[in-house]
C-alpha cells in the first residue's frame, strides 16, 4: 500500500524487534497503524514511540542481531531484514555522470545483481512508496537533488544470471521466457488507451509467445518505446550478467547465433535509442570487439582498472570492520583480511562480500567460500591450450610471485583460443588475480604486475588453476610417471609416458617441442616435494625442466626435451641421447648441487608423435 511500511521495515529502522513493533501497535502507539490480515501496517513517516515501559524492555533484552545477507541478491529484503552494508551513494554518482549507458565487469559473487536490483527500486515508479526503502540510506542524505529521483522512471529488468543451456534452442526460450515475464510485469500497457492498436496487439501476441525471433531481437525497443507513450518518460533498462549466454555459445558450439540475436537484442534497447533515459549493464567481461555494442558510442565502460565505482562492487576494509564490530568479532579482522582481502579495484582495496558474509555466517571459520561459485569451463579450455611459459607463470603465481603481462580488459572468448596468453586478462577480469603496482603504457597496450590478492584464491587458486593441469592427464598414470621420475626408473617412465600420449593426446596436439615441454611441466607441476622451474640458467646454458627438492635427501631432477615428427624408432633414440649429452655438456646440475642436492637424475627426453624414448644418468656426490 502506498505510503505504509511493514513492520519489519520499522523495526530495522527503528532498531527494535519486529515483535515489539507490533505490540506498540496493538497497544495504539504508532499513529495511523492499521490492521493488514495478520499482520500491521505503518505510515511511512511514523516516528518510533519512546516510553519509559519501552526502555525498560529493551534494556532487559539483549539487542537483536540482524541475520547475514547470505545469497540475498533482492535489494528490498537485503536493506530491511538483513545486515546491509549501504552501497547507496552509487545512485549518487551515477546520477552525477548521467552516461547514457553504463557496463559494469566484475567478478563473479561481487554483487552486482544486488546492486542491480537496487537501482530498480530506487529509480521505478510503481503504486508503492519505496522512498522508505532509502530514507535511513546515504543517498537520502545527499538532499532533495538525488530525492527527487527516487520513483520517476519505468523500468526494464532482465538478469541473465540463469540463461546456461547447452544449445541455442533451449537458451533462446529462456531468454524468450525472461522477456515475456517482464512485459507480464508491466501489465498496465495491455489495455493502455495511450498506446496504438498495433502496439496492444503486438504486446498481446508476445505474451501469448507468438512473435518470430525477429520481432523478440526488438522486444526491448518496442516495450521501452510503450513504456514510454504510457508513462510521458523513457523508461531505464537495466541488464544483470549480460554475457552468460555468450559464454555458453562459445563452450558449446552456438556462439555466432547467440552473438548474433544479442547484438540485435541490446542495439534496439540501447543503440539510439529516443525512449531510453539510462542503460545500466554487467557482466565479467567486457566483450566489446564483439560487436554487440557495435557503435554504441554512448556506452561508458567501467572495469576493475578504472577507479570510478571501485568501492560499489564488494566490501571496503571500513565495511568489514563495522560489520566485524556489529558481530563482536573485532579480533577476527586481522584474519578477514588475510584470507579475503586484497583485490584492487581501481585504487581501492576491496574485500570479496561473499566471503566474507559467509565467514561471519560460518562462526569465523575460515575457508575458500568462493570456490566452485561459477563455471570454469573457460578456465578448463585456457589451460588445454597453454603453452610452456604460461604453465610455468602460473607456478610461480602459485609460489607469491608476481608476473608482468599486456592485460586486455576486452579479451573476448574466442581470442582464448587464438592467443593462449590471454588467461591473465581473464583471470584477471574473473578474480583469480589482482593488478599489483601502476599501469606501464608500452605503444598502444597496457602491460601490468599481476599476482594473487589472499589466501583464499590461494587455495582456489591451485584446485581450480593447477589442479586441472594435472587433472588433464588421467591419475594413475600421473602419479605413475611422477614415481618413476624421482625413482630414476627410465623403463617405468617411458612406458607410462608413451601410454599417456596414446590415451590421451589427440594426434592433432602433437605438434613441437613447446606442447611436450608443456605436458611435462605440468605433470611435475603438482609434485609437492619439489620446487619446478623451467628455462632458466645454470651452467652454461638454459635447462628445459629442473626439480628442486626442498629436502635435501631426495634426489634433483633436470629433463631436457627434443622433439621431431615423423622420426623413426634409431633416429628417436639418438634424439634422446643427445638431450642428455646436453644435460651433461653444458653442467645444467650446477644450480642443483650449489643448493646442496647430492643426487642428480638426468633424463634425455626425445618425442615423436606418439612416440617417446627416454635415456638417463645420475651424478651421485654423497
Amino acid at each position: 500500500m502506498e505510503g505504509m511500511m511493514t513492520t519489519k521495515a520499522a523495526a530495522k529502522l527503528w532498531g527494535i524487534s519486529d515483535s515489539q513493533v507490533s505490540k506498540l501497535c496493538k497497544e495504539g502507539r504508532i499513529t495511523g497503524a492499521r490492521k493488514s490480515g495478520r499482520s500491521w501496517l505503518i505510515p511511512a513517516g511514523a516516528t518510533k514511540p519512546t516510553s519509559n515501559r519501552l526502555k525498560t524492555e529493551l534494556q532487559r533484552q539483549p539487542p537483536v542481531m540482524l541475520p547475514l545477507p547470505i545469497g540475498i541478491s533482492d535489494y528490498r529484503s537485503a536493506s530491511t531484514v538483513y545486515y546491509y552494508v549501504d552501497k547507496t551513494l552509487f545512485i549518487r554518482d551515477l546520477l552525477d555522470e548521467r552516461a547514457k549507458v553504463s557496463l559494469f565487469t566484475r567478478p563473479r559473487r561481487f554483487g552486482k545483481t544486488l546492486n542491480m536490483d537496487m537501482l530498480r527500486v530506487f529509480f521505478e515508479k510503481t503504486a508503492e512508496d519505496t522512498s522508505w526503502y532509502f530514507k535511513d540510506k546515504k543517498i537520502w542524505q545527499c538532499g532533495k537533488k538525488y530525492q527527487d529521483y527516487q520513483g520517476k522512471y519505468p523500468i526494464i529488468f532482465i538478469t541473465l544470471k540463469d540463461v546456461k543451456r547447452e544449445n541455442w534452442e533451449d537458451s533462446y526460450n529462456l531468454i524468450f521466457q525472461l522477456l515475456q515475464n517482464e512485459f507480464r510485469r508491466h501489465m498496465e500497457l495491455a489495455d493502455s488507451e495511450r498506446l496504438s492498436p498495433y502496439e496492444r496487439e503486438y504486446f498481446k501476441k508476445f505474451l501469448d509467445g507468438d512473435s518470430r525471433e525477429n520481432e523478440v531481437m526488438m522486444a526491448l525497443q518496442n516495450l521501452s518505446c510503450m513504456l514510454d507513450e504510457h508513462y510521458g518518460i523513457p523508461p531505464m533498462i537495466i541488464i544483470d550478467e549480460y554475457d552468460t549466454p555468450i559464454q555458453q555459445g562459445h563452450m558449446c558450439g552456438f556462439y555466432d547465433k547467440v552473438i548474433g540475436f544479442m547484438r540485435n537484442l541490446f542495439s534496439g534497447g540501447l543503440k539510439d535509442n529516443s525512449h531510453l533515459s539510462l542503460g545500466f549493464l554487467t557482466g565479467i567481461l567486457r566483450v566489446a570487439k564483439e560487436s554487440i555494442f557495435s557503435g554504441l558510442n554512448n556506452l561508458k565502460i567501467n572495469s576493475v582498472l578504472d577507479n570510478r565505482y571501485s568501492e560499489y562492487f564488494g566490501f571496503t576494509a571500513d565495511e568489514v570492520w563495522e560489520m566485524a564490530s556489529y558481530y563482536h568479532s573485532e579480533d577476527k579482522y586481522n584474519e578477514v583480511c588475510e584470507w579475503y582481502d586484497g583485490y584492487q579495484f581501481g585504487h581501492t582495496e576491496i574485500f570479496n562480500p561473499w566471503s566474507v558474509i559467509n565467514y561471519f555466517g560460518n562462526e569465523c571459520q575460515p575457508k575458500a567460500f568462493w570456490q566452485s561459485t561459477g563455471s570454469n569451463d573457460i578456465i578448463n579450455e585456457i589451460l588445454t591450450l597453454s603453452d610452456v611459459e604460461t604453465t610455468e607463470n602460473l607456478r610461480r603465481l602459485l609460489l607469491g610471485d608476481t608476473v608482468k603481462t599486456q592485460i586486455d580488459t576486452s579479451v573476448i572468448y574466442p581470442q582464448i583460443q587464438r592467443n593462449p596468453a590471454s588467461i591473465y586478462s581473464f583471470l584477471l577480469m574473473a578474480g583469480y588475480l589482482k593488478p599489483v603496482g601502476e599501469r606501464m603504457l608500452i605503444g598502444s597496450n597496457d602491460f601490468y604486475s599481476v599476482a594473487i590478492p589472499n589466501k583464499e584464491i590461494t587455495g582456489v587458486y591451485r584446485s581450480e588453476i593447477l589442479g586441472k593441469l594435472e587433472s588433464f592427464i588421467p591419475q594413475t598414470t600421473a602419479s605413475a610417471i611422477q614415481l618413476a621420475v624421482y625413482s630414476n626408473d627410465t623403463q617405468a617412465l617411458q612406458q607410462n609416458l608413451r601410454k599417456l600420449l596414446l590415451q590421451s593426446v589427440s594426434c592433432f596436439d602433437t605438434l613441437g617441442e613447446n606442447f611436450y615441454h608443456g605436458l611435462l611441466l605440468g605433470l611435475c607441476a603438482t609434485m609437492e616435494q619439489y620446487i619446478v622451474t623451467s628455462n632458466r640458467e645454470s651452467g652454461e646454458g638454459r635447462y628445459d625442466i629442473c626439480l628442486s627438492p626442498k629436502d635435501s635427501r631426495l634426489p634433483g631432477v633436470l629433463i631436457e626435451l627434443k622433439a621431431e615428427k615423423n622420426c623413426s624408432p634409431t633416429a628417436l633414440k639418438e634424439m634422446a641421447a643427445t638431450a642428455l649429452r646436453q644435460i651433461e655438456d653444458k653442467h645444467y646440475d650446477t644450480e642443483l648441487f650449489t643448493q646442496g642436492s647430492q643426487l642428480v637424475f638426468k633424463y634425455g627426453v626425445a618425442f615423436s608423435g606418439k612416440k617417446v624414448e627416454i635415456v638417463s644418468s645420475h651424478t651421485d656426490r654423497s
